[in-house]
C-alpha cells in the first residue's frame, strides 16, 4: 500500500476513533442557552399573561418582554463533542453541572424550587407595582412552612396568621425569629395566632381576621451550624413569611417558567395596565431582574443568554439589573441598548425617556 494512502487511512481511523470517544465519553457539564421571551402585556397560549379584574384597566401597546434561559436537565449526560460545540458557540454557555444542580439536586427538586421562587416573585411584583401606584396593600405575617417532626408540627399550620410572640406584636417575618431566639432551647414561647381557616374565611368576606388564640411551644436546639458549632440557638420549627391581601384581583398566568427573575417585568406590565397612556410608547423593551416588595431590583443568572434571546425576539432596549451591568456590557448583541436599573422607579423613569425620545439620558451599563 502506498505510504500516502496508508497515512490517510490511519488518519481517518484515528479521527473516527476520536469522534466515537467524544460521543461516548461523558463529562460533568451542563448547557445554558437563550430561552423564549414573553410579552407581559400580551397573551400566552391564548390567554392574557396579566389579567386584572375589579379595577379599571387601560389599553397598552408595545412590548415589555420577560426573558428566560434554557438549561439541560439534571439527568442529562453531556458528551465531549457537545461540550466542545457549546464552548465554541456564541449563543450558549457550558458550565459545571454542579453550578445548576448543586449538592446532587435532582431535576424534580430544582423544578419545585423554581416554581416556588416564581410564585413568590409574582406576589412581590404585585406588591411593588401597587405600592408604586400608591394603592394600599394589606400585609400580615404568617406561618409559611412547618418543619416535619418539629415542636410546631400539629400545633401551628401553614397559613396561620402570627400576631405576636410572647406578647410582642410582629410586623415582619424576621421579627418572629428574633423573638424566638431570645429563648434558650427547652424554654417555652407563646405564639398569638389566628388559624389559617379563620383567616382565609375573613379574607374571602373582605373582613379583618379575628379569633386570635395563644399557643405555647417548647423550643428546641437548632441543628448544629458548622460555621458556629458553639451556638445553642432556639427554634420551634417554622418558617415565617408574608401574606398579602390585594384590593382587586391580579392573575399572572404563565406555564413552564420558573425562578424569580421575571419580577421586574411583571411589575411594569401591571403598572402599564393600571395607568392611562402607553408606558412603552409602542417600543419593544425586554428586561430581567428580581424584585422585592419595596421595588428594589436584584441580579439574576444567565444575563448574556437573556440578552441574545431578547435581541433575537426583536427587542431594542434591555432593562438590566445594576449588579448584572458589567457582565451584560462585556458582550452585548448589536442593536440592543442596555438600560441600568436599581429600582422599579428607575425602570419607570427610563421608560418615560424612551417614550419621549430622550434616549441620550438613559442610564447605561459599563463593562468595567
Amino acid at each position: 500500500m502506498p505510504r500516502r494512502t496508508a497515512t490517510m487511512l490511519a488518519s481517518t481511523l484515528i479521527l473516527i476513533a476520536l469522534l466515537c470517544a467524544g460521543v461516548l465519553i461523558r463529562v460533568p457539564y451542563a448547557e445554558m442557552s437563550p430561552g423564549p421571551t414573553v410579552n407581559t402585556l400580551g397573551d400566552a397560549r391564548g390567554e392574557p399573561v396579566l389579567h386584572i379584574s375589579g379595577r379599571k384597566t387601560y389599553p397598552t401597546s408595545g412590548n415589555l418582554n420577560m426573558t428566560t434561559v434554557r438549561v439541560t436537565g439534571a439527568d442529562y449526560d453531556m458528551n465531549i463533542v457537545e461540550a466542545v460545540y457549546g464552548w465554541l458557540a456564541h449563543d450558549s454557555v457550558i458550565v459545571p453541572h454542579d453550578t445548576l444542580y448543586p449538592d446532587g439536586k435532582t431535576e424534580e427538586q430544582s423544578t419545585q424550587e423554581n416554581a416556588e421562587e416564581f410564585s413568590q416573585s409574582q406576589e412581590s411584583a404585585k406588591v411593588a407595582a401597587l405600592e408604586e401606584l400608591k394603592i394600599p396593600v394589606t400585609s400580615r405575617v404568617v406561618v409559611s412552612t412547618v418543619v416535619k417532626d418539629s415542636a410546631a408540627q400539629g400545633v401551628l399550620h401553614a397559613g396561620d396568621v402570627i400576631k405576636a410572640v410572647d406578647g410582642t406584636a410582629v410586623e415582619q417575618p424576621q421579627d418572629v425569629a428574633k423573638l424566638v431566639t431570645k429563648h434558650e432551647p427547652g424554654e417555652e414561647v407563646v405564639f398569638t395566632v389566628i388559624p389559617a381557616k379563620a383567616a382565609a374565611a375573613a379574607e374571602k368576606a373582605g373582613k379583618e381576621p379575628k379569633g386570635a388564640r395563644d399557643v405555647t411551644l417548647t423550643t428546641r436546639k437548632a441543628p448544629e451550624d458548622p460555621s458556629n458549632p458553639s451556638e445553642d440557638r432556639a427554634i420551634v420549627g417554622i418558617q415565617a413569611g408574608t401574606d398579602h391581601t390585594f384590593p382587586f384581583d391580579i392573575d399572572i398566568k404563565l406555564a413552564d417558567v420558573g425562578g424569580p427573575s421575571a419580577g421586574l417585568m411583571f411589575s411594569l406590565g401591571i403598572i402599564d395596565k393600571l395607568t392611562p397612556g402607553k408606558l412603552t410608547g409602542g417600543e419593544f423593551i425586554a428586561g430581567t431582574g428580581t424584585i422585592d416588595d419595596d421595588g428594589k431590583v436584584g441580579p439574576i443568572g444567565g444575563i448574556n443568554m437573556k440578552l441574545v434571546g431578547a435581541r433575537d425576539a426583536g427587542a431594542q432596549y434591555f432593562l438590566t439589573p445594576d449588579d448584572n451591568c458589567a457582565a451584560a456590557a462585556s458582550d452585548t448583541p448589536d442593536g440592543l441598548t442596555l438600560v441600568r436599573v436599581k429600582t422599579l422607579d428607575d425602570a419607570k423613569k427610563s421608560l418615560e425617556k424612551i417614550r419621549t425620545g430622550d434616549t441620550a439620558g438613559l442610564p447605561s451599563c459599563s463593562a468595567s
